[in-house]
């Protein structure tokens, strides 16, 4: 504790022993207070095995946040713990994700530095390698998702980029196609936790407000990946040592997932309301002030009510439509974008740079998006999506029909646009499924379509079409056209449901108290205070 003291300065008496072991023994208490305030908010699982998993809020603290929730925040405080939180949460997952697009880029970048010669890779498994990393997280999708309501988030997180880094270290030891595809399907099983956690995190953190300023805020990262991905390409090529270029790729991006995944697990939360970086009444506050947003604390349980309503919900079929159209692109050009442009006159350290303008458009459309979306009226999330798409569908379109080298590198470097319709599209898959389960699926349908479209995405690049690759660019045009469908069926769906509702309260035949619906683990379908982000 500290106190302010004002008037003239005068000589303050020095402290004695008994003084300083007072205020010692004081110090502790409150620390050990808080300590023990922390342990008592969970609640504890029996058993060897409940020391790993997520710890449920316990009965005192939802009781807490109820009396809390009838309560007017003071705005200075919320403010000053969310500063807290962007600095405690926001960086993490920036970092993170940076690693997470170098990591998957990495093949990339190993053809340009003959790693299909060294190998003695055809045309066909090169695409095959593309693909099987996203057949891994295919199969690993749903498990992953159900996995992270089991156990503590951060730290199960950090578990797979450690190991998702090492495997990318073993990939430089590889001698033929085998051993590559081999690596590569199981990196892409350990891979696919990333983007869930990602959204989960900042839906756990932040209210639906906030989520696209700060899902933007680490997706950014994204475009720095692949611009720290060009340096850190154009550096390594310049090493001269009996390994290959391409292996030292491996090697050193694989060390350094390795080393940051354990400083995620030491230092970054799993939730509110188990970190020892806030005090209890700071965690009930970062709580209380989602109450608007109809989402429970996380729990662990699985609800077989809730993952029966998703199967037969029109929405998680349009994630997974959503996530494949978006992806199909990017499952080209994260493979083939490098040979795209080196196809165009450049040498390989060229290539390299030129992702670089790329990366910076990315973060540029990204911020503009997030800037649009917070002036914009309410309810106008999927138009900016349609607006940031659209410069991507004529940037295939100039890639694939220009003559001129600079039209077609422009054409390429505007394709980037799409990423920042993706960030929005996140913040409506977190902001817009109620219930715990339900959003675990509708998560993992979002990137089941993801690695669906990642897998077909290599394989519209044809081997004889090389370097113009005409197939696989009209192919993304198309695909990319196609989202922008998905995207005003889902808009559709939300502004119905929306309106439905309200004539529903308007005429007297639904009644709700948002007090309580916001405390229970219930589905958005079930809860009448539930409303879509659109």
């Amino acid at each position: 504790m500290s106190a302010v003291h004002s008037g003239n300065p005068s000589p303050v008496p020095s402290a004695t022993n008994n003084d300083k072991a007072e205020k010692a023994e004081v110090l502790h208490a409150e620390q050990s207070k808080d300590f023990n305030a922390e342990h008592q908010d969970l609640e504890v699982h029996p058993g060897f095995w409940g020391k790993f998993l997520k710890k449920n809020p316990s009965p005192e603290f939802m009781a807490d946040l109820a009396r809390m929730n009838e309560m007017e925040l003071d705005p200075v405080v919320v403010k000053r713990l969310e500063r807290k939180v962007d600095m405690l949460i926001m960086p993490a997952l920036a970092i993170c994700y940076a690693f997470y697009y170098v990591d998957k880029t990495t093949l990339s970048y190993a053809a340009i530095f003959n790693i299909k010669k060294d190998l003695k890779l055809t045309g066909a498994e090169y695409s095959w390698l593309s693909s099987l990393f996203y057949f891994g997280w295919l199969a690993w999708a749903l498990p992953a998702n159900i996995l992270m309501q089991k156990f503590p988030l951060n730290k199960y997180l950090a578990v797979n980029i450690f190991l998702w880094g090492a495997l990318l270290m073993c990939q430089a030891a590889s001698r033929n196609f085998t051993d590559l595809a081999v690596l590569r399907t199981l990196s892409g099983a350990f891979e696919a936790v990333a983007d869930p956690a990602f959204v989960l995190i900042t839906g756990t953190w932040y209210t639906r407000a906030q989520q696209p300023a700060r899902i933007a805020g680490w997706y950014v990262a994204n475009g720095a990946g692949i611009a720290v991905g060009g340096l850190l390409g154009y550096g390594i090529g310049q090493i001269k040592h009996p390994l290959s270029p391409w292996q030292w790729e491996f090697l050193i991006i694989g060390a350094l997932c390795c080393a940051w995944s354990v400083f995620l697990f030491i230092f970054v939360p799993d939730s509110p309301y188990m970190t020892h970086w806030f005090t209890r009444e700071e965690r009930l506050i970062i709580v209380s002030r989602k109450r608007h947003d109809q989402s429970p604390p996380d729990r662990r349980e699985w609800s077989t009510s809730q993952a029966i309503e998703a199967f037969i919900d029109p929405k998680i079929y349009l994630f997974f439509f959503f996530g494949f159209t978006a992806n199909v692109p990017n499952g080209g050009t994260s493979n083939f974008g490098t040979l795209i442009i080196k196809g165009m006159g450049f040498t390989s350290l060229q290539t390299s740079l030129m992702n670089i303008p790329y990366g910076t458009i990315i973060i540029l459309f990204i911020v503009a998006a997030v800037m649009i979306n917070n002036r914009v009226p309410p309810n106008n999330r999927t138009w900016v999506m349609v607006a940031t798409n659209v410069p991507t569908v004529v940037g295939f379109a100039l890639v694939a029909w220009g003559k001129k080298t600079g039209v077609r590198l422009f054409g390429y470097w505007i394709t980037g646009a799409s990423n920042a319709t993706f960030v929005v599209g996140l913040s409506l898959v977190s902001g817009n499924v109620g219930g715990q389960t339900k959003k675990a699926i509708a998560s993992a349908a979002v990137f089941l379509g993801v690695a669906a479209g990642n897998i077909v995405g290599p394989f519209l690049f044809k081997d004889s079409e090389a370097p113009q690759y005409l197939t696989g660019v009209v192919g993304c045009m198309v695909s990319r056209a196609l989202e922008i469908v998905v995207i005003i069926m889902l808009r559709i769906i939300f502004v119905r449901a929306n309106a439905k509702r309200d004539r529903a309260v308007a005429e007297g035949r639904v009644t709700y108290d948002e007090r309580v619906s916001t405390l229970q683990d219930i589905s958005d379908w079930k809860n009448p205070a539930f409303r879509y982000v659109a």
